[in-house]
């Protein structure tokens, strides 16, 4: 069966019971339970404009098909990335204000004759005669002082993109295992924080292996990534351009820069194909690894390239680290010396480390927070998290940054900006346990603003009264938005919400 054949359209799929209920295999690990199903009709059908019809839902039969046939390659799939509904969703769903390509067509001018742009890049998609470009490339500020290299694609390779990661990712969907949670549908960081968070209190966890991967997307295998791709995609249209975007280069300073490894970030394909290549080389290899050779429990949380596992004993841990540097120098690819470690952590840690004459357990960073192991008010085991240290002052950073470049500003567009800087940390970094970071910053960020007017002239002084009723003015309260970890997992995960 291809990936394109159809099905009866007066049979209405029911949802599916969850994984996790039905399958032992999938309840083994807390970390790893699939996410409660949304409808799947309901999930990929578009309104149209009449709001009346949609789109043939293609997309559900491809998903269908892999599921029930692990092994099948997909032959026929690049029909549903030229499909001009799909280009047409895709350019709807881009940003309006993304920086332009290479050739530097921007989103309104492309708009200005969408009907005829999207109508001849769907022919040349059909015959063949699309090509790649070249991404420009520009660097974005890290949290430790260096600069990560982006590509910006031109405006066409964006829509090609997210049309082909939207028809591959219903394909792979199925395939991708529980504890990876980066760039799927319906999955976010707050989710994998979750799922760290309730296998580290309810699981036997005693040592954490915090890992990095070292210039990750800097030194994926094009080799290696064209043989995981072909594993499950025989269509060689698609293929082919894929290997386009790989091999397509940067232009850098008015140099163009090709590299047979790596893929550039910014794409709309690039988390994608770092999700495939790392299902092959981590998730597969290490989800057998706990079952066959672990002697105690093992959980396991990845999001993109950044992943940690818990242990249950020591021993598990130093071979698990020592195998997964081999398997990852097999694919071209190396764990950080400095920044990956094996420490001990969990709800006896500190009694541990304290009966040997140790200090207090240490910390690991996971997706902007910092993880301690701590205690509730009534002296249980709990697991806190504040914001990463680096994330917070990163940010600051940033904000006065901006103001710098504004200070003609009037105070009231001042207001508006950093009232959305504050509600976006929040809406974030408000977890449980982090009311006291949250505070900071909308403090530090009242005492910028502070600082911002005060430049506007020399002689200038802002009373703190004044300064006072311009925070409470402007700047949202930090709260906290989110639940316990282990409410939303429950929840999420048993089927009892439907996932929006």
């Amino acid at each position: 069966m291809n990936g394109h054949e159809k099905s009866d359209s007066s049979v209405v799929p029911t949802k599916r019971p969850n994984k996790a209920a039905a399958d032992a295999d999938a309840a083994e690990a807390v970390e790893g339970r699939e996410l409660a199903k949304r409808n799947p009709v309901e999930r990929d059908m578009r309104r149209t404009q009449c709001r009346h019809t949609s789109m043939p839902n293609a997309l559900e039969r491809i998903r269908e098909a892999a599921r029930r046939d692990g092994a099948q390659r997909f032959t026929s799939l690049m029909h549903h990335v030229y499909d001009i509904e799909r280009l047409r969703s895709s350019y709807r769903e881009l940003r309006k204000q993304s920086a332009a390509g290479v050739d530097g067509v921007t989103w309104r001018s492309y708009g200005e004759e969408l009907e005829p742009n999207l109508q001849s890049l769907g022919a040349r998609l059909k015959r063949g005669m699309y090509r790649a470009r070249g991404t420009r490339r520009a660097h974005i500020p890290k949290t430790d002082g260096t600069t990560r290299p982006i590509g910006v694609p031109t405006l066409e390779d964006k829509l090609v993109q997210r049309s082909m990661a939207e028809v591959l990712g219903a394909l792979y969907e199925s395939d991708f295992v529980g504890f990876s949670y980066g760039f799927r549908d319906g999955r976010s960081p707050h989710h994998a924080l979750d799922a760290l968070a309730v296998a580290i209190e309810r699981r036997k966890v005693n040592w954490v292996l915090d890992a990095d991967i070292r210039g990750f997307f800097d030194t994926l295998d094009h080799g290696w990534l064209q043989k995981f791709v072909e594993h499950r995609i025989g269509d060689r249209r698609v293929v082919n351009l894929i290997l386009q975007w790989l091999k397509a280069g940067v232009l850098d300073k008015g140099r163009r820069i090709r590299s047979e490894v790596g893929t550039v970030q910014g794409g709309s394909i690039s988390p994608l194909l770092a999700n495939i290549y790392l299902h092959y080389v981590f998730d597969l290899w290490a989800h057998q690894w706990r079952k066959r050779h672990a002697r105690g429990d093992v959980v396991i949380v990845r999001f993109a390239d950044d992943f940690v596992v818990g242990f249950e004993q020591q021993a598990d841990g130093e071979r698990f680290l020592g195998e997964l540097r081999e398997r990852f120098a097999k694919f071209n690819l190396a764990l950080h010396p400095e920044k990956t470690r094996l420490i001990e952590f969990g709800r006896h840690a500190a009694t541990a480390r304290h009966r040997r004459g140790l200090g207090k357990p240490e910390t690991f960073d996971f997706l902007g927070f910092t993880h301690i192991s701590g205690k509730s008010r009534d002296g249980r085991f709990a697991l806190l998290r504040k914001t990463a240290r680096k994330r917070f002052q990163a940010k600051l950073k940033q904000v006065r940054a901006n103001l710098r470049e504004r200070l003609n500003w009037s105070v009231p567009q001042m207001g508006v900006y950093l009232a959305a800087v504050v509600k976006g940390h929040v809406n974030y970094y408000g977890v449980p346990h982090n009311s006291r970071s949250i505070t900071a910053f909308r403090l530090s960020v009242g005492k910028i603003w502070r600082w911002t007017l005060e430049r506007r002239s020399q002689r200038t002084r802002i009373p703190w009264e004044r300064m006072r009723r311009l925070v409470a003015r402007w700047l949202p309260l930090a709260r906290v938005c989110h639940p316990f970890p282990n409410v939303r997992f429950d929840v999420t995960t048993q089927g009892r919400s439907r996932m929006r």
